[in-house]
């Protein structure tokens, strides 16, 4: 999935449909889980749809991404199965791992995702890993690591990013800052104005891009990648984007406003980039209609397909542990 958004009515589509799902694809498990037919729990990315969908258009099919607790995004963006992601948190046999990971952990080796974490800042050190072993192996690959505002405060990404620097690792890091760490507002968290401004401790590049504008993201991203495969190593990019629902299903938002929040849905990245494809000229409003409707259509099968599958056996449990 490589390409700017507006550089052809292909692209423009792609990425349009690529946002679309996310956003039905998470909207469908917000309600299946408010219906009971979803278990568990799960962390919603409604409203950030532009900051999966433009880092993974930077990135060829067999680069890799590492992703986090709020990961359905990336992993669609990546190229994930819906119905085997569907089939994974509804629990089913069928799915990503069997129905055994759930929204936190799924992985999807074959697309490069090399899967989603539940541990704050966990795959910072596994995206680093992964790009020391390309680099090692002489591959042109490049791994694009997704992580929140709140993980930048862990230890985990000094080590890591540090590693990555002094060894010029190809590893794009994202920061996708939402404005807050589970319930703590970033303006609490931290005592500078952005983020990417810590990439120069570690003498590599930070850029701040708007989060919801997804061909800002594509091109920050498209920079990044080039630099990480002509090996001069890696980039921080940070999103500035916002989650609409709470930091999970037990989140009552009431550390935030809902003028903040309305405010924010204003500022929503899918409207505002099919503003801009039909002022390019690249797809009609009708075309873009169409788009939606064909994804609609593929979210009601995914969920149709996935319900009918098999449980996953509780049985079978220990056939999955490995240590």
């Amino acid at each position: 999935m490589s390409g700017a958004p507006l550089a052809s009515p292909e692209n423009a589509r792609r990425t349009l449909e690529t946002m679309w799902t996310i956003r039905r694809f998470e909207e469908a498990v917000d309600d299946l889980f408010a219906r009971g037919l979803m278990h568990g729990t799960m962390h919603l990315s409604i409203g950030e749809e532009a900051s999966a969908t433009g880092i993974c258009l930077a990135l060829r099919e067999d680069d890799a991404i590492t992703s986090t607790h709020r990961g359905h995004g990336h992993c669609i963006a990546k190229g994930a199965d819906l119905v085997r992601m569907m089939a994974e948190l509804l629990a089913k046999e069928t799915g990503y791992c069997r129905g055994r990971g759930g929204s936190m952990h799924i992985a999807d080796v074959a697309t490069g995702n090399l899967g989603a974490n539940g541990i704050v800042a966990g795959g910072i050190p596994i995206a680093t890993g992964a790009a020391l072993a390309f680099k090692m192996r002489g591959e042109d690959r490049v791994v694009a690591c997704f992580f929140g505002d709140g993980a930048t405060n862990e230890g985990a990404f000094h080590e890591a990013v540090n590693l990555a620097a002094i060894w010029k690792l190809p590893v794009v890091f994202v920061c996708e800052n939402n404005k807050y760490g589970m319930s703590f507002s970033t303006e609490k968290a931290f005592a500078i104005e952005h983020i990417a401004d810590r990439a120069a401790a570690y003498g590599f590049p930070g850029v701040t891009v708007d989060g919801n504008d997804v061909v800002a993201v594509y091109d920050a991203a498209q920079t990044a990648v080039d630099r990480a495969r002509a090996g001069d190593g890696p980039t921080l990019i940070e999103t500035l984007t916002y989650r609409w629902k709470g930091h999970s299903k037990s989140d009552k938002n009431l550390y935030r406003t809902k003028d903040e929040i309305a405010e924010w849905r204003d500022d929503d990245p899918i409207p505002d980039f099919e503003r801009k494809v039909v002022e390019a000229g690249l797809l009609t409003e009708d075309e873009i209609a169409q788009v939606r409707a064909e994804v609609m259509d593929r979210l009601r099968d995914a969920v149709r397909t996935a319900n009918a599958a098999p449980d996953a056996d509780p049985a079978d449990l220990l056939t999955a542990v490995y240590a």
